[in-house]
């Protein structure tokens, strides 16, 4: 089975998939392709129109052209995979089908519908162009696109019938909508949220997990097969909006015979990386929900947790095994803002407020006065650029100034006071290097006191992603310098770090 088909049908009947519409449904009607339970035949079983199909069926046509559907997805979102389901459909299945889908927006996409997706001022994008099919089989196709869609244009060639059509992918919500919101799901499968990885799904689909619906019974929750030796099971969930973790709430509706004994959560924070199974012991995993005993058939809330940092993945662990029916992870979403909007609100802000703002960029006050007096910026690209434009020109006395706003690498304290979000700042930035042996962090301090001994200012370097190692060397390629050029080579630095800062300013 394809990956992808671990992903959410985002057009499934219950998530609010709706098929609207077809040129042709004589023999069975259109609203069977979005079914959630699956095709079944029953011989003999006749309807005045012909035989009765479980799916999607037109008659047959005499002259050229195709059938077609159009689907409103219940969750808008980006499509991983389709799954054309022909089952039964032998001697009268299509030949061919394509897939178009387009995006009539976020707020209100189902106002005026069917009028807007007839409009030629809809723009339709191809997914899948024609492609054959086969008879009574699972034609499963993935696809790489990374465009929301909100419906889907389905179409078959030349006519025939389809059992059920699945579309794979996640949910894309509307992040504006949900920023406005202080506490929400973060790993709700309407938010984004989806089944990464699993040790098993013997009996049920570790998805189940995140539907906002109660399940219906136990096959409509996660559950693995009987463990006979040691050890736990475990799922991987990508959380579909970053966020810090406040209640943890774990139902096992359903299972009376066969729920865990306990279970465990533990939560990762990770930028730009795909997570598997193949990766997921090398994460930084801290515990949220330390080892819990569960009841039967019951709906547990957790408040009393470790409250650690936002999070993007979460695992649940259960022991030693058992099912699932629901888990919800209720917290506070961190979405990042519009760059556009935060531009114009900086441009609009007191000149002391946007002085203070930008001296949590850089901690040089000129600095800060002369990007406030280059406003307003046209845009992010502007801003950029002219924060490397002033900071070129600036004095060493104003360079050292910005210098004093650091603390050292391995240290907590800058020489001059800085602002709590500054702080937080600086230590993201040396998270990495925080987790060196204590043989690398003494030697950083060593290294540091001699750097500024040297220097008269604090060793700077753009440390994100760095490891203790590396900055510790590049320390000590350093050292030799005569102190303009590393006074320059500082100063390079800081302006790296600013144009760091000056991005998480637009994203806050």
């Amino acid at each position: 089975m394809k990956e992808f088909t671990q992903l959410a049908d985002l057009a499934a009947e219950r998530l609010g998939g709706r098929a609207l519409e077809a040129n042709d449904d004589f023999f069975a009607p259109k609203e069977n392709l979005l079914k959630e339970s699956q095709p079944v035949f029953i011989a003999g079983k006749y309807t005045s129109r012909g035989k009765w199909m479980d799916g999607w069926e037109s008659r047959r046509r005499r002259t050229p052209g195709f059938d077609w559907c159009l689907i409103r997805l219940g969750l808008p979102g980006v499509i991983r995979g389709v799954l054309v389901d022909t089952s039964f459909f032998t001697g009268n299945y299509p030949e061919r089908f394509s897939l178009e889908g387009c995006d009539l927006g976020k707020g209100h996409p189902y106002k005026n519908e069917k009028q807007r997706l007839s409009s030629e001022k809809t723009e339709w994008v191809t997914i899948f162009p024609e492609t054959p099919l086969k008879g009574d089989t699972w034609n499963l196709f993935g696809c790489g696109f990374a465009q929301r869609f909100t419906h889907l244009r389905f179409r078959i060639f030349p006519d025939g019938g389809v059992a059920r059509l699945r579309v794979y992918g996640e949910a894309v919500p509307d992040l504006g909508a949900i920023g406005a919101r202080r506490e929400i799901d973060l790993v709700a499968v309407e938010n984004g949220g989806s089944a990464v990885a699993a040790s098993d799904q013997h009996y049920g689909a570790p998805r189940n997990l995140l539907m906002p619906y109660r399940a219906e019974n136990m096959g409509d929750g996660w559950e693995t097969k009987r463990r006979r030796g040691p050890g736990h099971d475990w799922v991987i969930l990508k959380l579909g909006v970053p966020g810090t973790i406040r209640r943890v709430i774990v139902d096992t509706a359903h299972f009376k015979g066969n729920y865990p004994d306990s279970c465990s959560l533990e939560a990762a924070c990770v930028e730009n990386q795909i997570v598997d199974a193949t990766n997921a012991d090398s994460l930084v995993w801290e515990e949220v929900l330390p080892n819990t005993k569960l009841r039967a058939n019951h709906r547990h809330v957790f408040a009393k947790l470790k409250h650690g940092r936002t999070a993007t993945y979460a695992r649940l662990l259960i022991f030693p095994d058992g099912g699932v029916s629901r888990l919800r992870l209720i917290g506070r979403p961190e979405v990042a803002a519009d760059p556009a909007k935060s531009l114009n609100t900086f441009d609009r802000l007191a000149k002391q407020k946007a002085i203070k703002m930008l001296m949590e960029c850089c901690g040089s006050r000129k600095w800060a006065e002369q990007m406030v007096a280059y406003r307003p910026f046209v845009d992010a690209t502007e801003l950029f650029a002219a924060a490397d434009k002033i900071w070129s020109k600036l004095e060493e006395k104003d360079w050292l100034e910005a210098f004093r706003h650091h603390p050292p690498i391995g240290g907590r304290h800058a020489k001059a006071k800085q602002s709590t979000t500054a702080s937080r700042w600086s230590a993201k930035e040396q998270s990495a290097a925080q987790k060196a042996s204590s043989a690398t962090l003494e030697a950083l301090a060593t290294e540091n006191q001699r750097y500024a001994e040297k220097f008269g200012y604090v060793f700077l370097i753009c440390a994100t992603g760095k490891s203790s190692e590396e900055i510790l060397s590049a320390l000590r390629r350093r050292m030799p310098n005569d102190r303009q050029t590393e006074l320059r080579t500082a100063a390079e630095e800081q302006c790296k770090i600013t144009r760091l800062r000056l991005e998480k300013l637009l994203a806050s």
